[in-house]
């Protein structure tokens, strides 16, 4: 079975969205900075294509087979309903959306999406956005590994990454390129605090 991870581009002052963050303006004001690393978008599919050991690493994130993601973050998306083609796990306890396509799944807590997602994607892993869920499945020992794409950049405010509980995490690898540097961490055993 393949390992759930959280892929999040954030700032070094542990930002992962520019201040005004909403709907209309999913990543906040300036935090399209956070994205640079991507390229320019392109008008093919997958839309980016970034170069070197980026390119690298976005294959992997798109080489998933499922994604769990929050309400909020999939709302501030507007992915009509999909995600490079995989099924998309959205965990919420209000009332779902209508459907925008056969991808998109309401399921009514973390522990069960992340456990339809698996088995939705088989071998291949599952990719996480959102950090307030990535907090609640670090918090219930559900989260793998950690992709961090790290910008040169403070924004001084908005919504940070991590909460106040402590975890473990270990570095598996560092791959520096111009303007982001990509750090990957297995996640340990959840720890009390």
């Amino acid at each position: 079975m393949g390992r759930s991870v959280l892929y999040m581009s954030m700032s070094l002052d542990g930002f992962i969205t520019g201040p005004d963050d909403g709907p209309e303006n999913g990543l906040g004001t300036g935090g399209e900075r956070l994205h640079e690393w991507l390229g320019k978008p392109t008008a093919a599919l997958p839309h980016f294509d970034p170069p070197g050991l980026s390119g690298q690493v976005f294959a992997e994130l798109m080489a998933t087979g499922a994604v769990v993601v929050g309400r909020k973050t999939f709302e501030y998306g507007q992915w009509n309903g999909d995600h490079h083609g995989v099924p998309i796990f959205i965990p919420t306890r209000a009332t779902p959306l209508p459907p925008q396509s056969g991808w998109a799944h309401f399921v009514p807590d973390a522990e069960t999406a992340m456990r339809e997602a698996k088995a939705a994607a088989g071998e291949r892993n599952v990719m996480l956005h959102g950090a307030r869920l990535a907090q609640t499945l670090l918090r219930e020992g559900l989260l793998d590994e950690v992709e961090i794409h790290l910008n040169p950049l403070v924004l001084g405010s908005c919504r940070r990454l991590f909460g106040t509980d402590p975890a473990e995490l270990e570095l598996t690898r560092v791959l520096a390129t111009p303007g982001v540097t990509h750090l990957h961490y297995r996640v340990g055993a959840p720890t009390s605090g």
